[in-house]
C-alpha cells in the first residue's frame, strides 16, 4: 500500500520532484531522465514509471531554461529506442518461457498479445502511447519472434513521435498559468488520454464478444 501511495505521489507531484533533481544534480539530470525512460521501456518489470508525464514535465522545465529542449528530445529518443530494442531482445531470448516467470504478470502479456493480434506491426507504434502496454509490447514482439528489421522500423518511428510530442507539449503549454497551478490535474488528464486506446479496444472487444 505504501509503495502504491509513493508511486501515486511521484506521478502527481512530478514537477516538484523534477525541480529538486535539477537543483541537486544539475546536468546529471539528463542522465537520470535517460535512465528512467530507458528502464520504463527496456525492463519489463518496471511498467509503472512515469514516461508520458516525465517527458511533459521535462519539456516544461526546458521552456524555463533549466534544461535544453533539443538535448532532452535527442537523448530521450535514444533511451526509448534502445530500451525497446533491449526489451525485444530479452523477450526473443526467453521465448515462451517468459509466460512461466512468476514476477511477470501473465495478464499483461496476454493483453499485449491481443493488442498485437488486433493491430499487427503498428502495435509497436501505438503501444508507445499506452502506459504498461508500452513496456510489454517490445517484450511480447520478441517472444513472438517478430522480424527485428520490421520491429525496428516501428520502434524508431514510434520512439521519435512519442518523445517529441510529449516533450513539446510540455515546452509550449507546461508554463501556462492554469497548467502550472493545476499540474496534478494535467498529469491525470495525460494519463487518462494515454489509456484511452486500451479502454476503447477493451470496450470494442466486449461488444464483439456479446455479438
Amino acid at each position: 500500500m505504501d509503495i502504491l501511495k509513493n508511486v501515486l505521489d511521484l506521478f502527481l507531484h512530478l514537477d516538484e520532484y523534477l525541480a529538486k533533481i535539477i537543483s541537486d544534480y544539475g546536468t546529471l539530470t539528463y542522465a537520470i531522465l535517460f535512465a528512467v525512460i530507458f528502464v520504463e521501456t527496456g525492463l519489463v518489470v518496471m511498467p509503472f514509471l512515469p514516461g508520458d508525464s516525465l517527458l511533459f514535465a521535462a519539456g516544461t522545465f526546458a521552456a524555463l531554461g533549466s534544461l535544453n529542449v533539443w538535448l532532452i528530445i535527442g537523448l530521450m529518443i535514444i533511451a526509448a529506442v534502445v530500451g525497446d530494442a533491449v526489451n525485444y531482445s530479452i523477450g526473443h531470448y526467453l521465448g515462451e518461457r517468459a509466460y512461466n516467470i512468476k514476477w511477470i504478470k501473465k495478464e499483461y502479456l496476454e493483453k499485449t498479445h491481443a493488442f498485437f493480434e488486433k493491430h499487427g506491426g503498428k502495435a509497436i507504434f501505438l503501444a508507445r502511447f499506452v502506459p504498461i502496454v508500452r513496456t510489454f509490447a517490445p517484450f511480447v514482439a520478441g517472444i513472438g519472434k517478430m522480424s527485428y528489421s520490421y520491429f525496428a522500423t516501428y520502434n524508431i518511428v514510434g520512439g521519435i513521435t512519442w518523445v517529441t510530442i510529449f516533450t513539446l507539449l510540455g515546452y509550449f503549454f507546461g508554463n501556462i498559468p492554469f497548467v502550472k497551478k493545476n499540474f496534478e490535474l494535467v498529469i491525470i488528464v495525460i494519463i487518462l488520454i494515454s489509456v484511452l486506446p486500451m479502454v476503447y479496444e477493451w470496450l470494442k472487444a466486449r461488444r464483439e464478444a456479446k455479438k
